[in-house]
């Protein structure tokens, strides 16, 4: 499979364990990293949507993404060993940023 579909796989899978471990920092009061998780979801919607009709800002919105996506993992870092939403979206986050940071070098 190409980059290019993994990326965008990869962005919506990280998009659906943002919204999920949203949902879940909601519930337990972890501010911090509901509002990381619910940017998060967004740019990766946004992102991948943007790759998928091969936009011709596909490698700034990748790059954006990445840079938020290292952000979220990091937020959801410090709750995974206790909380299993936070692992699986930190986990989700960092393949994104690594998919994207080589869809934005890849379109410059």
């Amino acid at each position: 499979m190409s980059t290019h579909n993994t990326s965008i796989e990869s962005c919506i899978a990280c998009m659906i364990a943002c919204e999920q471990c949203l949902t879940d920092c909601i519930e337990t009061q972890r501010d911090d990293c509901a509002e990381m998780c619910r940017d998060c979801a967004d740019i990766c919607a946004l992102t991948a949507r943007m790759q998928a009709r091969n936009s011709t800002f596909r490698a700034d919105f990748s790059a954006l993404c990445a840079m938020v996506c290292g952000a979220c993992a990091v937020a959801c870092e410090e709750h995974a060993m206790h909380h299993e939403s936070c692992r699986i979206c930190a986990e989700a986050c960092r393949r994104c940023a690594a998919l994207c940071n080589v869809v934005a070098e890849e379109c410059v």
